[in-house]
């Protein structure tokens, strides 16, 4: 729901307790620019948003009465981090004051407060309820968790998951313990890229902390299978997923995840077996669809090569590499995703739309996972700078603009399961 005025601006004192300015309206910003936002720029915070406050960084607000941005000097910078299936369309404002420290691994939305109601600026894209926080009964995660490690106490892939359920409440591995929708099946401990936001593995020069500790083995094709199996056979449109943010690249042991599909599918043929990558390694690739592999998510910063590498920062692969892959997962007819990082000012750029539109094209693209983009705004401005002549259409007119254009491509957040892809791939 959206707001009938533009919300006030929020700031926080030193404890984190968080206050609205009357006399600011809460603004946003698109790359580096500043920007002036509308009611309809806003919804009403979804359920399972956190709020953030941001030390060292002042909020920038407008002010009605001399038509003008202003600082907020009453406390600190306020920000959204808004729940799944939401992708946001400004990031919050603020000044940054020297020697503040670099923000962690999250998204930083626009945020406000009208009529008793805290409002973001972002939009549901998709209607999958899989990671609603009001869908998770962690009771009932904690004591499937207990009955199935006693049931398999040798399976070092179910310590793993149980890990991440309990601990780090990962919702992909809650759901598989809740035995429904998308499993996670982590295998690799090692990466060949070096993501200056990685969220397993943070150098200690960056000064941020990883916010997941990566998997530290190789299960083998039997646990990955014992976990897979089940799960396909039992869980209501299952699918089951390689490659999570607890682990590297799951191409460098593709070998494994080879055997591990074949091992599956000789068990069962229900579900859909996804792969997650940065599509690094084309003939590995070629020998998991060969496998029996149905869906494949590649992750992007950029679809411009210049971009991706200053993120990315490859080691032996080369974007040529990602659309290679893709070329063969279209050869093979399995469910092509992106899973393209959402930066305003920077997605909804003209170079970027102009080259989204043509890779859509070329590679007969399945669906875009509009996915927040979770790093520091300034850091990734710095390591990534925008063009001068920049010119951003806006998120959400970029997302109904590819509709219209593309109207087969399917949008949404999550891998979808047999339904939706037998649906769109006939």
């Amino acid at each position: 729901m959206q707001p009938s005025e533009i919300p006030y601006l929020l700031y926080s004192d030193d404890k984190g307790n968080i206050f609205e300015d009357t006399s600011l309206l809460a603004i946003g910003r698109s790359g580096t620019r500043q920007e002036i936002l509308s009611a309809s720029d806003f919804i009403e915070l979804p359920e399972g948003s956190d709020f953030f406050h941001l030390p060292g960084r002042r909020a920038i607000g407008f002010d009605p009465k001399t038509n003008n941005f202003r600082e907020c000097e009453k406390g600190w910078a306020v920000a959204a981090f808004v729940a799944p299936a939401y992708t946001l369309t400004h990031h919050a404002a603020w000044n940054t004051e020297p020697n503040a420290p670099r923000l962690p691994l999250y998204a930083y939305a626009a945020i406000g407060w009208i009529n008793d109601k805290f409002y973001t600026t972002a939009f549901r894209i998709d209607p999958d309820i899989r990671q609603d926080c009001n869908q998770f009964n962690q009771f009932y995660v904690e004591k499937n968790a207990k009955r199935m490690l006693k049931a398999n106490p040798a399976n070092r892939l179910l310590k793993h998951l149980s890990h991440c359920a309990l601990v780090y409440f990962c919702p992909a591995a809650r759901n598989y313990f809740m035995n429904r929708w998308e499993a996670p099946l982590p295998t690799s401990p090692s990466c060949n890229s070096r993501c200056v936001g990685c969220i397993s593995y943070q150098p200690k020069d960056h000064w941020i902390t990883s916010t997941q500790n990566r998997i530290t083995f190789i299960p083998t094709p039997e646990e990955i299978a014992e976990i897979a199996v089940e799960h396909l056979n039992t869980a209501p449109n299952p699918v089951v997923s390689f490659g999570q943010g607890c682990e590297g690249e799951p191409l460098l042991v593709w070998e494994t995840l080879r055997d591990a599909i074949k091992l599956i599918r000789t068990k069962t043929h229900k579900g859909i077996i996804n792969l997650n990558t940065n599509a690094s390694k084309p003939e590995a690739i070629e020998e998991l669809c060969k496998a029996g592999l149905q869906s494949i998510r590649v992750s992007m910063n950029s679809v411009q090569e210049q971009h991706y590498l200053k993120y990315y920062n490859p080691t032996n692969y080369t974007f040529a590499d990602l659309m290679e892959s893709m070329r063969i997962a279209k050869k093979y007819k399995i469910w092509i995703s992106i899973n393209y990082f959402v930066f305003p000012g920077y997605t909804d750029e003209a170079g970027e739309v102009a080259a989204l539109k043509k890779l859509i094209s070329e590679f007969d693209i399945s669906m875009i996972q509009w996915r927040n983009f979770n790093i520091d705004p300034e850091w990734y401005s710095e390591i990534v700078p925008l063009p001068a002549d920049t010119h951003p259409i806006g998120i959400k007119n970029l997302v109904d603009q590819i509709q219209k254009e593309f109207p087969k491509l399917y949008h949404g957040y999550f891998n979808p399961g047999e339904e939706i892809i037998n649906r769109y791939l006939k």
